[in-house]
Parts: C-alpha cells; structure tokens; sequence
C-alpha cells in the first residue's frame, strides 16, 4: 500500500528468516559502525584541523559527530508520518562538505560555517516534496550508472587507505600497511567463500578485528586516544556560539547539499533493489526530510550535514541481512559512543590500512550492485550504450583527475569534481534526450 502523509502506516522492509537474536543484531550492528567510522570521523578530524581548534574544541567535535550520526540515522531508519524513509540505512557526514565548509570557516568565521549547515538543512526538508518528484528522472539506465560510480570512485579511496591514508607520509606504502591490508582483505573474502550462516555474515567485524589485531603484534596500534578521551561529555547547542547567517555562505551549503540529495537517491535506488522494496516518491521525500533535519540538528550541535553512506550498502550485500533491527543497535551505539569519548576512541586505534582492506571490498560490490541493475537495460541500442559509457566515464574522470577543471570558478569546481554528480547529470540528460521522461515509474 502506497504511504501517504494523509494515511500513514509502517511500510515493512524485507526481514531475515528466521528472527534475528539481539545478540546477533547487535553484534551486526557493531559491524554497521565500524564499516562508516572512519569517513565518518575524517570529516571533523579535517574540518577543525584546518581551522586551528584546539585538543579540547577537536574532542567535543569529534564526539558530538558520533552521537549526531547515531541520531540522524534514526530519523532515517524509523518511519513517521513525516518522515524516515525506512530501509537499513546509516547516515554519516557529508565528506563533499568539507572544502566548502573549510573555506566559509576560514574566511567567515566558525559561526557563519553553522548558519549556513542550518540554513541549507532547512532548504533541504522544505524541497524534498518537490525533488522527489522528478523520480522519473531515474530509471534502471540512470539509477544502476550512478550506482556503479558510487562504489567504483570510492575505490581510490580505499586504496590511499590500504597505503596508510596520508599519502604525503613518508610511511605511505609502508609494507607492513600493505600486508595488514591485503590480510584484511583475503579474511573477508575466505569467510564470505567458505563460511555458513551467522559467521559469515559479519565477515567485515572479523576481518577488521583480526586485521587489527596482527596489525598490534606489528607496532601499527596506539592506545594513546583511549587514555587521553574523556570519560563523558553532554552535547552542548551553539557550543561554539551563536550561528551567524550569510548569503553566499548558505548558497555555498545549498549547492553542496542538492549534490549531497543527488547521491542519496542513487543510494536509495540501491538499497531499494537490495531488500526487493520499491522506493515510491513518499519515500524519497521522507528520505530527504530526514537528512535536511539531520543538517539542522548539525547546525545546532555544531557539527556537520548528514547523508546516506554508501559503504554499508556493501555490509549489507556481504552480510545477506536486510533487516533494520542491526541498525538500531548502530544508532544506539553511536549515540553512547558519543556521549562516553573514551569508549567512542577504541574504534579509532583500528589502523586506516586495515579499514582500507574492508572498504575495498564493500566499494567493490557497491560498484557490482549497480552493474547488477544495468541488466535491466536493453543494450542491443546504441543510444543506451552511450548513455551508461559517457556517465561512468565522466564519473571515473572526474574523480581520478579534478585538476582538469582548476581554471573554473569554485563552485562550479565543487560539483564538477564531484564525480557522483557529474555522473548524475549525464546521465539524466543524455537519459533524457534519447529516452525522455519515464511518466510510468
């Protein structure tokens, strides 16, 4: 039954048979986090440290992040009358925000940063109705090419990770980031080829865990973060004053978000093809209601904009499960994590080599999910060959070389070296020329 804001009702996802334990929830949805912590930590770690916060200011952004990630992913994952687009979804920082977020907080100060996240929120709740209709814009063609760009542009990413993470380092490539990395790698794939029932379906938590764990006996794990965090810390509004409003700064964050609205649909369509859901134009606008209130929320706890992580589209490929109930445990468990600084900094002590192993098996089968949906597609016309080749191409391009577009003004720099969004557009546009609107879906 179509849900309608008039006549509402729980839409239920598929569920797992038989019933999982709240053992193994949990235990999947520890999973959840710790395949979204480390993209999701990078955003305030790369954010206050270009603007100079100090060892506390970075402590109370880092950990009011966690609890607002375990916060934003209720409002997705739990559906209302308003909102929540109810599939088993994590929401984490916007990793597209931080340049634009860098240059308002550098040039503007910290307040007009947070004025501009809550501002671009309240843009994002007020349009969703209107930007889920043009859902016609999204067929198979369209959907399973973005889909591909989501996972493979994340590749690179995984491998810089695999590296060590910072490739001005001089210990970037250092063997020993390489062995931990490929081990990772091999254990996730054994356990996903040879192993049965439960224990194959956290192949991610074990290959991370035993990755970390050889990583220890190799000098690679500090436990210094532990030590230092706190041990409890209330998230505090305004905690950096009062937000300030300025137009161009909230121009920037309005561009920043359509890109950010423009992924998540793509990520919708693909959570939607997973647990065998259609995804209706009701729930793309809760969908974007939901991250459009996240960012407001980020605006006044101080952090950041919030949108669907693509990555644990690939836990749940791996995992089989499809339910919801691990992912409340990741909200609550992001939530805690948050409110006990100490506990959230022993997720932090897993070397960035060994989430890199992990992540490149998850943006991998991102990447499969959308060819998987490309099959739809009838290939025997031309006109759809080029469609898919130009918009992957121009999304792999994009990524792999933005410099190509350095002599551009910057905000037409930031959406065209955004290679989702660039992927998007041509395929909506070619999609459209030669295919036109689909009126049917």
């Amino acid at each position: 039954m179509k849900t309608t804001e008039s006549s509402y009702t729980e839409v239920p996802v598929t569920e797992i048979k038989p019933q999982l334990t709240e053992g193994k929830a949990a235990i999947l949805g520890f999973q959840h986090l710790l395949a979204m912590y480390s993209g999701d930590v990078i955003v305030p770690l790369l954010i206050g440290g270009f603007l100079h916060f100090t060892a506390a200011q970075m402590t109370y952004l880092v950990s009011v992040d966690i609890f607002m990630c375990g916060i934003a992913t209720l409002l997705q994952i739990k559906r209302t009358p308003l909102t929540g687009i109810g599939l088993p979804v994590v929401l984490g920082c916007a990793v597209q925000a931080v340049q634009p977020l860098q240059q308002i907080g550098g040039t503007l100060g910290v307040t007009a940063m947070y004025g501009a996240i809550i501002a671009s929120g309240v843009f994002v709740f007020l349009v969703g109705g209107l930007f889920s209709k043009i859902k016609g814009l999204f067929p198979p063609i369209v959907t399973g090419s973005i889909i591909t760009v989501i996972g493979f542009t994340l590749i690179p990413v995984a491998f810089q990770d695999i590296g060590g993470g910072n490739v001005a380092a001089k210990s970037f490539g250092d063997p020993r980031n390489l062995l931990v990395g490929l081990i990772t790698v091999l254990i996730i794939v054994g356990i996903n080829v040879w192993a049965r029932g439960f224990f194959r379906s956290i192949a991610i938590l074990i290959g991370i865990l035993i990755g970390t764990i050889l990583a220890s006996f190799m000098g690679m794990v500090s436990l210094s973060p532990i030590a230092e965090a706190s041990w409890f810390r209330i998230p505090q509004p305004f905690y950096f004053g009062v937000p300030t409003f300025n137009l161009s700064a909230i121009l920037t964050m309005i561009m920043v978000t359509l890109t950010t609205m423009i992924e998540s649909t793509g990520v919708f369509f693909a959570l939607g093809d997973l647990v065998g859901k259609e995804i209706t134009q009701d729930d793309l606008k809760r969908g974007y209601r939901s991250e459009g209130i996240a960012a407001i929320l980020g605006g006044i706890f101080n952090t950041f904009p919030y949108s669907t992580f693509s990555e644990n589209v690939g836990v749940l490929q791996l995992s089989g499960v499809k339910s919801r109930k691990p992912l409340y445990y990741a909200a609550g468990f992001l939530i805690v994590l948050g409110l006990l600084p100490k506990a959230g900094a022993t997720a932090t002590i897993v070397p960035t080599s060994v989430l890199g192993g992990a992540m490149l098996v998850m943006f991998g089968i991102v990447g499969v999910q959308g060819v998987r949906i490309l099959q739809q597609v009838n290939f025997n016309q031309t006109k759809n060959i080029l469609i898919v080749s130009l918009s992957v191409g121009m999304g792999l391009g994009s990524t792999i070389y933005p410099q190509l577009y350095q002599a551009l003004p910057a905000t037409i720099k930031m959406l065209l070296t955004n290679g989702i969004v660039i992927a998007s557009i041509t395929a909506v546009v070619l999609n459209l020329l030669f295919n036109g609107y689909d009126r049917d879906m």
